[in-house]
């Protein structure tokens, strides 16, 4: 297989992404990138975002209403407590999991793969809530 060309398009969406370690949605990305000198568009935006979480260096999570979120990924599998006032995550290590292979076996499915987010309120949002 042939490597891809690597585009300043990438490398503006790429240094983008990881200048800032929150999650961001690529309409959001995209409007930050509006006022710099490389202007991509949001279709590029969206399509770079696809390759770096399919290569593992970016995170995605999708919020409660359904939203995707990205950010530069920390390196290896883990999942992510978030707070679903303001968003801050954390990311935790991954519990023991070979619980998941044998379901898959079970149920004569292979290749398995998942995504666990944890959404609840962080301290801070709790006791600005007064809760």
């Amino acid at each position: 297989m042939t490597p891809q060309r690597r585009t300043w398009q990438q490398t503006a969406v790429e240094e983008a992404i990881g200048a800032d370690s929150t999650f961001v949605s690529a309409q959001e990305l995209h409007r930050r990138m509006q006022g710099s000198e490389r202007q991509v568009g949001l279709a590029t935006v969206y399509r770079v975002l696809k390759r770096l979480v399919s290569l593992g260096q970016v995170d995605a999570l999708q919020t409660t209403d359904g939203e995707t979120l990205y950010r530069a990924c920390e390196v290896g599998h883990h999942h992510h407590l978030v707070c679903e006032s303001c968003g801050a995550t954390v990311d935790v290590e991954p519990p023991d999991e070979s619980w998941m292979d044998e379901v898959a076996r079970q149920h004569g499915f292979e290749k398995v793969r998942h995504v666990v987010d944890i959404y609840g309120r962080c301290a801070a949002c709790r006791e600005r809530a007064g809760d």
